[in-house]
């Protein structure tokens, strides 16, 4: 299909863990910016294992004839990347939009989507401006963004807002990759010709908590780094070879200060050696889990489990 066939279809993707509190304005206010397009669209929920009433709100809200819902049940969390996954491989449409559940991207964005989608471009990220969220995870999202761009080379504006659109080639393309940890925004921008960043409104969270506490943020920084690059390895390299050198200067310095103050300096400098024995360890065990984290990603994808389980769909009869 080519970049600039017209829409026909608006495919809205939307995961859902433990959000019962947004879940009734987030329907609401998704249904009304949908019905005002002029496009066909469809809303898909995927509810990613939640264990508050969100499951019985999706499936009251997708058996409504007054909706064009359909909720997607996975039978445990996955994780949020992985129920977009679920989702897509669902969705119809022409250009698929993904939208987080918290209501922090507000809804009524989606039409910016669609009109710079329109104009031929693959890929329409988004930026959030004056981001209502605390000091410590804008510092963190700062740093993780830098981290990305000098590891991948690939220049992602923020690559925690998840309100994006993808053409539908992009989808097909990210439905073809079997790897078990996938980040859709840096996996969708490798097959992606032409990408383009909007700025966005953001929203103060006003139900409930972030699903993102630092342990999963942690995870979600290895999980960037090492799903797409082999960066990591090469710089282990560089960092090994300096540590050496670094060793072995200081083993010349050692030696050449022994042969001309005596053994009473080297004794003297029994901490000093300690010191680099640590430094060398600490080097070691870095890599190592440096080695770990690619070695375990290999182990899941040699085991080819699949990334979800639906578990059921749910969709109005006149749908």
């Amino acid at each position: 299909m080519s970049i600039n066939s017209p829409l026909t279809l608006i495919s809205i993707v939307i995961p859902v863990f433990n959000e019962e509190q947004c879940l009734p304005e987030l329907i609401t206010r998704t249904v009304a910016v949908c019905k005002d397009l002029n496009y066909p669209y469809e809303i898909i929920m995927v509810d990613d294992g939640s264990s508050d009433h969100s499951v019985s709100l999706l499936r009251e809200a997708a058996n409504s004839d007054t909706n064009t819902i359909t909720a997607i049940l996975l039978n445990r969390n996955y994780g949020q990347h992985a129920a977009l996954m679920a989702g897509f491989s669902q969705a119809k449409g022409d250009l698929i939009i993904t939208l987080d559940a918290d209501l922090q991207n507000p809804p009524e964005e989606i039409p910016l989507l669609i009109n710079k989608a329109a104009e031929g471009y693959d890929v329409v990220g988004t930026v959030r401006i004056d981001r209502q969220d605390s000091l410590f995870r804008k510092t963190a999202s700062k740093l993780i963004n830098c981290l990305i761009q000098r590891s991948t080379g690939q220049n992602i504006g923020d690559y925690g807002c998840m309100l994006r659109a993808y053409r539908r080639h992009i989808i097909d393309a990210m439905l073809t990759c079997h790897e078990r940890s996938t980040f859709i925004p840096l996996l969708a921008n490798t097959f992606a010709r032409r990408v383009i960043d909007v700025p966005v409104k953001h929203a103060e969270r006003e139900y409930g908590e972030s699903k993102y506490t630092t342990m999963r943020l942690i995870n979600l920084m290895y999980d960037l780094i090492t799903c797409i690059t082999t960066t990591p390895l090469r710089l282990l390299s560089i960092f090994g070879s300096i540590i050496a050198v670094i060793g072995f200067l200081c083993s010349l310095f050692l030696i050449t200060m022994r042969i001309i103050l005596g053994p009473q300096w080297s004794a003297d400098g029994v901490f000093l050696l300690f010191a680099l024995l640590f430094i060398f360890i600490g080097a070691q065990f870095i890599g190592l889990g440096l080695l770990g984290e690619y070695i375990g990603r290999i182990y899941n994808d040699v085991r080819a489990r699949p990334r979800y389980f639906i578990q059921q769909i749910v969709k109005s009869t006149k749908q």
